[in-house]
């Protein structure tokens, strides 16, 4: 990844709305001038909508959509090719790893027992993070479901599906589906989205996994 750049790119070039790319224009960030990009560290071919606001000392891999209304704070950090949907809210300790997918109205926390850092009885704890930032990941290719609410401290596994309307409480193993609230499992997925069925191959693909140990590998 590197540093964003400092010229701005179309919109879409005329080659992307008929769906291929134009290898002649040249790959920069683009930024919507309704857009507020405060962090130098957003990698090439990045695009940063309307009304979304990505803090300085964000960092925003290569290739990303950030959605409308899109909130990043200081001290997250989003990997290469992720999508965040509209109305997505990334906190501090919040890491995105690559090609990760956050649906619209995603919501991250990061500190169990909040209070406001303003409050004379909790003042001295707020001064250092440490204190209350809890780590969150989601890991490389998992999906988040529209709506899905993440507490503090939780792992979202690589390719993982998470439904809409889910609250996560706790870790999320590689590859589950977990729906409701609180989450639980309710199955298990390919990398290319398909439902496994009994024997573990996925529906669409016919890949074939097994279980071992509680998690899942290719067979």
């Amino acid at each position: 990844m590197r540093p964003r750049a400092r010229g701005y790119q179309n919109e879409e070039s005329s080659g992307e709305r008929h769906g291929r790319v134009d290898k002649t224009v040249p790959v920069t960030v683009y930024v919507h001038p309704r857009a507020l990009c405060e962090s130098d560290t957003v990698g090439d071919g990045t695009r940063v909508w309307a009304f979304a606001h990505v803090m300085r000392g964000a960092v925003i891999g290569s290739d990303c959509n950030i959605g409308e209304g899109v909130f990043v704070e200081s001290g997250a950090r989003v990997g290469d090719r992720v999508t965040l949907k509209n109305q997505v809210m990334v906190w501090d300790g919040v890491t995105i790893e690559d090609e990760a997918f956050i649906g619209p109205g995603v919501i991250f926390t990061n500190d169990l027992l909040p209070r406001s850092p303003r409050m004379p009885e909790v003042e001295a704890h707020y001064r250092d993070p440490a204190n209350w930032r809890c780590p969150t990941t989601v890991a490389r290719g998992a999906s988040l479901g529209a709506g899905v609410v993440v507490l503090p401290g939780v792992t979202v596994g690589t390719f993982a599906l998470v439904g809409a309307g889910a609250l996560v409480t706790r870790d999320v193993a590689p590859h589950q589906l977990v729906l409701g609230s609180p989450a639980r499992p309710a199955g298990w997925v390919c990398s290319c989205r398909g439902r496994l069925d009994g024997g573990y191959v996925c529906a669409l693909c016919g890949k074939a996994y097994r279980l071992v140990d509680h998690a899942l590998t290719t067979a």
